[in-house]
Parts: structure tokens; sequence; C-alpha cells
């Protein structure tokens, strides 16, 4: 049985979603995108290094927010860690060492804009109450 979420993604088709302009959006290290979907399809968007990475907002093991995780790099792997449990997620891959995986989205920039490809429209101010579209 499909999901709400899956449902609400097959309906809609995965584009690139534009989420605002590289200089507005470098001066902190996570930002949270939300989604016309609702809760569990908010965005975090990572800025490292001068690099973005976009992966689901909230951890694949609780609902964690990870957004509000620490992030460090070892052995060229940049990793956020959930603040709530500590679970690690690789940046670029969504995977962890603890066998969970984070979906992760993909992240262009273009003409001096960050866009990540989603299947919901996104946007740096929450969608009003019922907004679905």
């Amino acid at each position: 049985m499909a999901s709400a979420k899956e449902g609400s993604a097959a309906a809609q088709d995965v584009v690139w979603r534009l989420i605002g302009p590289v200089s507005e959006l470098s001066n902190r290290q996570c930002r949270l995108i939300y989604s016309s979907f609702g809760y569990d399809s908010d965005v975090c968007l990572f800025r490292v290094k001068g690099d973005f990475f976009a992966m689901d907002a909230r951890c694949s093991h609780s609902g964690g927010p990870l957004c509000d995780g620490d992030i460090e790099e070892a052995d060229d792997v940049l990793q956020v860690f959930c603040p709530w449990h500590d679970y690690d997620f690789n940046l670029r891959t969504g995977k962890s060492n603890t066998g969970l995986q984070q979906q992760v989205h993909e992240v262009k920039l273009e003409d001096g804009s960050v866009f990540v490809k989603h299947a919901s429209f996104l946007s740096l101010k929450p969608f009003p109450l019922g907004s679905k579209d």
C-alpha cells in the first residue's frame, strides 16, 4: 500500500524547484525548505565549503530535525548527525553507518540561483495549511 507521501509524489513530476539566490542562501550552513506536501516532505538545504546538498529534513530513524544537527567531515565524507540520537548521514549519498538511508535530492546552481529537484513545490516560508500544490 502506498503512503500518502508516495501517492502525492507520484501525482506530480520531480522537477527543478527554484529555492533562491546563492548570495542569500550562502549565509547559513543549513536552511529548512518547506514542502507543499507538508512536514514529512520538508528538505534541509546544507551549504558546506561553498557546496550545496539537500536531503529530507526529518531523520529516517525517528523524525529528528536534521537541520539542527552537527556537520562533520572525516575521510573526505561530509556527514550530518541527527541531534536526537546522533545517527549519521552522508550529505552526498544519504547513507548512514547505522544501515539507515536518508533521501537526498539533487541540487544545481544556475544563473546565480539554487535549484533542488523535488516532487513538491518548495519554499523558504511555510505553506498555508491545506496547501498541497
